[in-house]
């Protein structure tokens, strides 16, 4: 009996350990993927399967900016010291002062130096670019998952709430891997400096709950390296100021002045990032400019550009925002482009603003009514206000309306609020609900990243999504100019690609109708469809707006002097010819094929005085150059002076014997 009695306590006592034990924990052996290196396993290879279409996609948008029209990155390491010493923006356009153009400027070295390493090992290459974002991004999810577990489920912890807690971190981060929001960050190259901020972020938070735990100081000299790198990738990283404390008091229940003494390690590297971002930019953190295209929030006024009054600023922007809760809710369709006027000018009357407004309100509300009663949730929403508030336009002026890449950081909040509200669900149903949420982000996420191969595919896509923004517009008229210019013009496709570029840009110019580069861009379309009149037009126009507009005042005299010739040669309008000549030698007076052809068309109206003239300019500048004496000797023998004919003849054959059989037709 003895016996017996000491056998069932030790059957009572295992029962007791095993109702505490997860379920998981239970099996044997451990299903590999229900373990904590299992779910790390599985975020990664969810994020990498979904981006792994984009491997083999060109570069595209601001990845000139930043990789291959960026004279510090194509340095290699050698452009290191360039890059920190320089606005982001600097080793693009290559003057001082042009990268002030962006308002407030931009510091974001880390990103850079990590281009012109890969250009250094790999040169150009798109691949290389593209297998690093993912590689990152599929870290990043494992990062996340680090962090929630050491934040959300603490330390040696067990049962059935670490259990419920350990499915909720899982779901919460495949959530965030598949979320198609997050194309934009990931299948664009220059996207990193989003994957680099968030990761040194999370990070730094992650180092400093281990320090929290285990006191030991080494954990807080890696919050301060991985914020800093977090903050050198992207300025956005400092809202984690309040997002790391706001973490304390609700999950480690902590006092606001105890929470706020965890910040040491990231104030130390906020001090160091704003002192170094000063000294290269100054003091500017987003003044307020007065273009179109890097502050939405102006409006014309007669023939002037005035700000919007500021119910008509709050009313858009809380449009803006509306907006971004609807992307997060049904991700479709995506643009990566949202200037002026993609969101018109909206009033505080208009039903999309105070329905914005609403609930904005209600999620405020449900964050602090949740503080107690799901600390989860309550976390996420005001993660997500405090993380979306630096690129809001609330706080400073960003430079344009909103852009899904400013989800990156913020989405995480709304998707552990979600995560959190699904794990109350069936286990079941919560498996059942999770796999088709990750089946239609991860199905919109491999198609969204086809639209990505290139800028022209880019372009030409999402301006049919986004109609309205004179941005995209202007883009896809001119990759779709630039493109057609390199086909012969007898291909059918040119012309149709040049008549929709066209379309795009006049639309650009109605939304925005100071637009210099919709002007250029639409004088170069008309241009390669021999419109010279329309061509000449629209550079007229836009040098009237800005004279000193040196593109527009590189390409007039070209134009005019090609449509010079095209008169001349097809439609034989001598005189228009002419006309379009002198104009185009007025701005260019040094340019060699414009004398020459002014020298054909004084010879064909027998003005040959007027044509020897021209054809002894063209013959001094090019004096190594057959056609010059041919030209001269030609218009003697016009002009019946046989020997001198003769001469210029020879010269040309001592230089190209076979010179005279290019006679110029006088």
């Amino acid at each position: 009996m003895a016996k017996s009695k000491k056998t069932k306590k030790k059957v009572d006592k295992a029962a007791r350990k095993a109702s505490t034990t997860p379920i998981h924990t239970l099996t044997a052996p451990l299903p590999f993927l229900l373990r904590k290196e299992g779910h790390r396993l599985l975020i990664f290879l969810l994020a990498f399967g979904l981006y792994a279409n984009t491997l083999t996609h060109d570069y595209a948008v601001d990845d000139a900016i930043v990789i291959y029209d960026n004279m510090f990155t194509q340095d290699g390491l050698s452009g290191i010291p360039g890059i920190l010493q320089y606005d982001t923006f600097f080793g693009f356009f290559k003057e001082e002062g042009k990268a002030n153009l962006v308002t407030g400027g931009r510091y974001r070295p880390f990103t850079l130096m990590m281009f012109a390493v890969e250009w250094q090992l790999f040169g150009r290459s798109p691949f290389i670019g593209h297998l690093m974002n993912v590689l990152l991004y599929g870290l990043l999810g494992i990062v996340l998952y680090n962090l929630l577990s050491l934040l959300i489920i603490g330390q040696n912890r067990s049962g059935k709430r670490e259990d419920r807690l350990r499915s909720l971190v899982l779901v919460a981060c495949l959530l965030f891997v598949a979320h198609p929001i997050h194309t934009e960050a990931v299948a664009n190259i220059k996207g990193r400096d989003e994957i680099m901020t968030m990761m040194g972020a999370l990070l730094a938070f992650w180092a400093s709950l281990k320090y929290y735990y285990s006191k030991k100081i080494k954990y807080a000299i890696y919050a301060m390296l991985a914020f800093f790198m977090g903050l050198m990738s992207k300025e956005n990283a400092i809202t984690f100021l309040a997002v790391v404390p706001l973490g304390y008091m609700l999950f480690k229940r902590q006092s606001l002045i105890n929470s706020l003494k965890h910040l040491w390690p990231f104030m130390v590297s906020t001090i160091l990032f704003l002192v170094i971002r000063t000294l290269i930019l100054g003091a500017d953190f987003g003044t307020q400019s007065m273009e179109l295209m890097n502050n939405p929030y102006l409006k014309l006024a007669g023939n002037n550009w005035v700000p919007f009054s500021g119910a008509e600023k709050l009313a858009t922007i809380l449009v803006s925002l509306g907006k971004y809760l609807v992307l997060m809710v049904f991700p479709h369709p995506l643009c990566h482009d949202y200037y002026p006027r993609s969101i018109d000018i909206m009033h505080l009357s208009d039903w999309s603003v105070l329905l914005s407004l609403a609930v904005h309100i209600a999620m405020l509300g449900l964050a602090v009514w949740s503080w107690k009663r799901d600390k989860v949730v309550s976390f996420g929403l005001f993660f997500y206000f405090i993380t979306l508030s630096i690129v809001s336009n609330v706080v400073f002026p960003i430079g344009t309306l909103m852009s899904e890449r400013f989800l990156f950081i913020p989405s995480l909040g709304l998707l552990l609020a979600l995560a959190s509200l699904m794990t109350r669900l069936d286990k079941k149903v919560l498996y059942l609900v999770t796999g088709l949420l990750i089946l239609l982000f991860g199905l919109k996420t491999i198609t969204r990243n086809l639209d990505w191969k290139d800028d022209f595919t880019l372009f030409t896509t999402d301006v049919e999504t986004n109609p309205r923004s004179a941005k995209l517009l202007n883009a896809a008229g001119g990759t779709l100019t630039t493109t057609a210019g390199r086909l012969p013009t007898t291909d059918k496709e040119r012309k149709v690609m040049l008549d929709k570029a066209k379309g795009y840009l006049t639309q650009a110019i109605d939304i925005h109708p100071t637009y210099r580069n919709a002007y250029l861009l639409l004088g170069n379309a008309h241009y390669y469809l021999d419109e010279y009149p329309e061509s000449i037009g629209r550079l007229e126009q836009v040098l009237a707006l800005y004279p000193d507009y040196a593109d527009a005042k590189k390409n007039l005299p070209v134009i005019l002097r090609d449509g010079g010739k095209y008169y001349g040669e097809k439609v034989h309008d001598i005189e228009k010819s002419e006309a379009l000549l002198l104009r185009s030698l007025e701005l260019a007076p040094n340019d060699d094929t414009t004398i020459r052809l002014l020298g054909i068309v004084n010879g064909i109206k027998q003005n040959y005085p007027k044509a020897l003239e021209y054809f002894e300019q063209y013959r001094q500048k090019n004096p190594d150059s057959a056609s010059s004496y041919v030209n001269l000797g030609t218009t003697y023998q016009n002009m019946g002076d046989k020997d001198k004919a003769r001469y210029y003849y020879d010269k040309a054959t001592e230089i190209d014997p076979k010179a005279l059989n290019q006679l110029v037709p006088q």
